[in-house]
C-alpha cells in the first residue's frame, strides 16, 4: 500500500510540475465591441489590440497607438476608464 501510495505521489507531482495554465484566446469580436465602445465614448484609440478580462464585463484594453483603458458596467452604463 505505501508504494502505491509513493507512486501515486510521484505521478501527482510530476502533473503538477508540467502541467501550465491554458492561455485565454482573445476574441475578435470581443476586440471589435471594445474598440466600438472607446470610439464612441469620444476616447481615441485607434483599435483594441488585446484585451485582458478582469471580471464579468471588465477588461482592461490595450489600444493599438498605445492607449490602455478600463471597460466596464457600472450602473447599467458603459463606462471608459484611461489607464
Amino acid at each position: 500500500m505505501s508504494r502505491r501510495k509513493l507512486v501515486l505521489t510521484a505521478m501527482l507531482s510530476t502533473l503538477a510540475l508540467v502541467a501550465q495554465p491554458a492561455r485565454a484566446q482573445e476574441d475578435p469580436a470581443v476586440l471589435k465591441d471594445l474598440t466600438s465602445v472607446i470610439a464612441l465614448q469620444g476616447q481615441p484609440c485607434g483599435q483594441v489590440v488585446s484585451a485582458a478580462k478582469q471580471g464579468d464585463n471588465d477588461y482592461i484594453a490595450s489600444c493599438q497607438d498605445g492607449n490602455r483603458y478600463r471597460v466596464f458596467v457600472r450602473d447599467g452604463r458603459v463606462v471608459v476608464q484611461k489607464q
